[in-house]
């Protein structure tokens, strides 16, 4: 896995064997990323990464600027990671929880500009979780959501629906929270 752009740009980030991921490709990260640098000012963006996973999209924003990118992991060897590859990078802006998804969204008192998920494609409540991150009053206005999701999986018709785009097999939906466009008025 490399960074696609930034400050880190080309670095390479070596995986543990053993674990047990399905990380966002390279070409579909490039491809998030190539649709976000047209909307958003990265400087001062709060991001949320939800399943983080290997912490490949936290990086990403963090590369680019972002000022806080909280990650997500219930799994703590996952966490470990996350947390560990982060110091190494110095990107002292990531902070790692090793929590459940619902109960941190729940539970935080944090508002973000981006929410940014890519759950197992096997989670019981994929199809309510932009209602869940909606609902928990964790956005703040003109945020976006950003699902990763697998094929047979459709949200076009979710009241805050924006997008959706492929890449591979890999599926994004975009989602806009009410009000101004996030990272473009501070």
């Amino acid at each position: 896995m490399r960074i696609i752009s930034g400050t880190h740009k080309g670095r390479l980030i070596k995986t543990p064997a053993g674990l047990k991921l399905r990380p966002t490709t390279d070409i579909a990260r490039e491809g998030l990323f190539n649709i976000l640098n047209n909307i958003l000012d990265y400087n001062g963006l709060l991001v949320l990464d939800l399943f983080s996973g290997t912490g490949s999209i936290s990086y990403e924003f963090a590369s680019r600027g972002a000022e806080k990118v909280h990650a997500v992991e219930i799994n703590p060897r996952h966490a470990s990671f996350i947390r560990n590859t982060a110091l190494t990078l110095d990107m002292s802006c990531i902070k790692v929880y090793c929590d459940d998804v619902r109960r941190f969204i729940g539970r935080t008192a944090g508002k973000y500009d981006i929410i940014f998920a890519d759950p197992p494609y096997n989670l019981s409540w994929l199809a309510s979780l932009p209602e869940a991150v909606f609902s928990a009053g964790v956005m703040n206005p003109g945020g976006k959501f950003i699902l990763e999701h697998p094929r047979d999986h459709s949200f076009n018709n979710y009241r805050l629906f924006e997008q959706h785009r492929k890449y591979g097999a890999v599926n994004f939906s975009f989602f806009r929270n009410e009000g101004d466009i996030a990272g473009n008025d501070r």
